[in-house]
């Protein structure tokens, strides 16, 4: 008998039902914005992130006839997983841990580097780690060094402050001794240790605990099994190079967007590190004093407690250096014992040191400051050896597989984790110096001039003194990219005359229209100039910590004898730079602040926020939330969910940062219901920001794949957009998704058809374009063709379609 033939795989039904799923950039809009109507309703989500439609288009795809020239509109807002009051303005105090968490995904491409790939995961987590220790340091520097052991232990300090009157060494209380007052002040670093933990677990289950669409989501979209088990993006040809280059990228893993079992374990290493920290500062005290001659309590105690702190920081660096992420699968385990029993350890450690330190030792007398400065200075070196180490690694990794595309040859990961080392640096800094001023009063801690106390590590003031030098060095980038810019804009006045004739030329019109494609264009050349920054940063902390080191002074007291230029210049350049350090860390909270009251402040700086939370915390636990792990799966569960009930076609549409969410969410999407789906990008720093900075994930390879995975992607870009730009996919034949860049403004002049003066739209406002409805048009066609239509009934149609269609289907879906 015969086998009996299958039957052959039925081809992808058209229901006619068209929708268009709207997706916002940075700063946020409301529903009623970007679906041009105040009449709306929420159809699924909660306050924080939601999907929402127009009332009259709540059950759009029952009556796809009504929808044949115009897609059923639906906007996703999720400006409330980035922005909301003004106490959201603190994550800023979290600036290098977001920094040092963006440098882990700035990998270069490499292929068949798994020992070099884990290595430089390996790195990026230390540094990530240093920075915890040095956050925890200068909390201790604070409280423990300036507070309860310098101006606690100086009548002249302490009796300027009544609140220092009960810790006071001359007031012969119970907590007058160095070390009860040292164990009372470590529960301010401790506190901070603790609250950073609350905030990672917290935020955690407010924002990144969505998990992804599950494998069986598969045969949701595909309940009857006869979709093709590939997607059109699929290699045809294994054997072909350029097909077997089209391996899935790392965004489409399951686990990629869930990164749960990872946090949770560096959480807890971090945690223990900074208990471990404030337990070494209050253990390193006690014990030098018990090792002299004299001291009521043995050192054998001392010991004991510094052994097992040794011990229980090799077992948290033993698991930061553990393996990273595992994205395959959605990894639901969590290392139960591990994140109990260590935070739980390093506490109790700590506990013990607090009693060891609080046992009565009446001989001893706090004087002079404690030794900060060896800590500073080690964290400063390991810091700079890491970064050197990353580098090497990064530019071993770019060499396998070069991009010419990507920034700094591959070092863009080492130059980020560099500055934000040096923002840690800063901040901590200028936090101490400024608590050692107030402190002091009308002294300057450190001068050896009118002071009371002996001040912060001189570390610090040299850190600060390379400030003001750092500052002259980048205005040589700063006045060559204005000349530049200048320039390039003056010969760019003929070609837009060009572009906009037969009008008459307007030369003020034209030199707007140059000045702001070429301010645009300065995007480019960002990377250098973070170049730049981190290896001046890199030398100048080489040149402060040797410098420190070799004089254990202040730069205005080393440069003491020296001539007479040389000693004025280090004077100043350590006045100038305290006083930075402390003036720019408050004007960066204040700004943060602002930025998240004012929606126009919120825009300048917004792109750069979302990118860097954009990616999870594979590097930091304490770093800020990553909203993308929860718009990902709300949008990739939208899409699937709609494809597979309605069998219908499905543009997504995003602009600005909303287009790299809706390109991660068409990874996420099985093949089945990727099918279904056309992507519409415009303003989308996709390949520009991203593509450049983080080529692992944006690269030419992976952006390649998702041309060819989803059914069909259409970019559209303008020359004054500063953020958008084109895709640059470089193919046989070209593929054909870059648009642009698009003509902006609209009308060099007043016209017929434009009489006013038409704005100069840049980055704002694409769906102003004729081209937007174009290519949207388009996109639907390629999805399939729309339905016919209705020769008979055509009064009722044509009354549904003026009701519906007259209103545009895409609003203002711009943030």
């Amino acid at each position: 008998m015969a086998p009996a033939i299958p039957p052959p795989p039925r081809p992808p039904q058209n229901t006619g039902a068209a929708l268009e799923l709207l997706v916002h950039g940075v700063g946020g809009a409301t529903p009623q914005e970007m679906l041009g109507d105040p009449r709306t309703v929420r159809v699924t989500g909660d306050a924080t992130a939601a999907v929402y439609r127009r009332t009259e288009d709540a059950h759009g795809e029952k009556h796809p006839e009504r929808y044949r020239d115009e897609p059923v509109a639906e906007a996703y807002c999720w400006s409330g997983l980035t922005s909301g009051n003004g106490s959201r303005a603190l994550w800023l105090l979290l600036l290098p841990f977001m920094v040092v968490n963006l440098a882990h995904w700035m990998r270069p491409t490499a292929s068949g580097r798994r020992r070099a790939v884990r290595l430089y995961g390996v790195v990026v987590r230390l540094v990530a780690l240093s920075l915890t220790v040095l956050l925890t340091a200068a909390a201790c520097e604070v409280a423990l060094d300036l507070v309860a052991w310098q101006c606690a232990g100086t009548s002249a300090c302490s009796e300027r402050r009544s609140w220092l009157g009960f810790l006071s060494s001359h007031q012969g209380g119970w907590w007058s001794q160095p070390g009860r007052r040292l164990a009372l002040a470590a529960t301010v670093p401790a506190a901070l240790v603790g609250l950073l933990w609350y905030l990672s677990n917290r935020t955690w289950s407010a924002y990144e605990s969505q998990s992804p669409l599950d494998a069986t989501d598969d045969d949701a979209c595909d309940p009857d099994g006869t979709e093709e088990a590939h997607g059109p993006g699929a290699p045809d040809n294994a054997d072909d190079p350029e097909s077997a280059r089209l391996v899935p990228p790392a965004l489409s893993r399951p686990g990629f967007w869930y990164g749960r079992r990872l946090v949770s374990r560096l959480r807890a290493a971090h945690t223990a590190a900074g208990f471990l920290t404030v337990a070494a500062f209050v253990m390193g005290a006690a014990a030098r004093h018990d090792r002299t001659v004299g001291s009521s309590v043995p050192p054998v105690f001392g010991l004991v407690i510094e052994g097992a702190l040794l011990l229980c920081a090799a077992v948290a660096v033993w698991v930061i250096c553990r393996r990273g992420r595992s994205e395959s699968v959605r990894d639901n385990r969590v290392d139960g014992a591990l994140i109990t029993y260590l935070p739980g350890s390093a506490l109790t450690l700590l506990g013990l040191a607090v009693v060891h330190a609080g046992w009565s030792r009446p001989e001893w007398v706090s004087s002079g400051s404690l030794s900060g400065e060896t800590t500073f200075r080690l964290l400063a070196l390991s810091q700079g050896l890491l970064v050197v180490v990353m580098a090497l690694v990064a530019r071993s990794l770019y060499r396998r597989a070069p991009e010419p595309r990507t920034t700094l040859y591959g070092l863009g990961g080492p130059s980020v984790a560099m500055l934000a080392c040096a923002l840690g640096g800063v901040m901590t800094g200028g936090v101490a110096q400024r608590v050692a001023d107030w402190l002091d009063g009308p002294g300057t801690p450190g001068t050896g001039r009118g002071s009371i106390i002996e001040g912060p590590p001189v570390l610090l003031s040299w850190q600060a003194s390379v400030i003001p030098v750092l500052l002259l060095l980048l205005l040589v980038p700063v006045v060559f990219l204005v000349v530049r810019t200048a320039r390039r804009a003056r010969r760019m006045g003929p070609d837009i005359e060009a572009e906009y004739a037969p009008e008459p030329p307007d030369r003020a019109r034209t030199r707007r229209i140059a000045r702001i494609r070429a301010t645009a264009a300065l995007t480019d050349s960002a990377p250098w100039i973070v170049g730049v920054v981190s290896a001046a940063t890199l030398l100048l902390g080489t040149a402060a910590v040797a410098g420190s080191w070799a004089s254990g002074e202040v730069p205005g007291l080393a440069t003491d004898g020296a001539a007479a230029p040389v000693a004025s210049l280090a004077e100043a350049a350590q006045s100038t730079g305290s006083w930075l350090i402390g003036f720019g860390f408050l004007l960066f909270v204040a700004g943060g602040r602002r930025a998240y009251r004012d929606a126009s402040a919120r825009r300048t700086i917004g792109i750069l926020w979302d990118v860097g939370t954009f990616w999870p915390r594979a590097a930091h636990p304490f770093a800020p939330p990553c909203y993308a792990e929860r718009a990902v799966p709300d949008l990739a569960s939208r899409m699937s969910a709609w494809t597979a009930t309605t069998k219908g076609r499905l543009i997504i549409s995003g602009h600005s940062q909303g287009s790299v969410l809706a390109a991660a969410a068409v990874w996420q999407l099985p093949d089945p219901a990727r099918r279904r789906v056309g992507l519409l990008t415009y303003g989308s720093p996709i390949e520009r920001l991203y593509g450049r900075w983080f080529p692992s994930y944006f690269g030419p390879v992976p952006l390649l794949g998702l041309n060819r995975s989803v059914h069909c992607w259409r970019n559209l870009h303008r020359a004054t957009d500063p953020i958008g730009g084109p895709v640059r996919l470089t193919t046989d034949p070209d593929p054909g998704v870059d648009r642009g860049p698009l003509k902006d403004p609209l009308a060099y002049g007043r016209t017929t058809a434009l009489p006013l003066p038409e704005p100069i739209l840049g980055h704002s406002d694409y769906q102003a374009d004729p081209v937007f409805a174009k290519e949207r048009a388009a996109l639907l066609e390629e999805l399939g063709p729309r339905l016919p239509r209705q020769a008979e009934g055509g009064d009722v149609l044509e009354k549904g379609q003026k009701g519906q269609g007259s209103q545009k289907s895409s609003g203002r879906s711009s943030g």
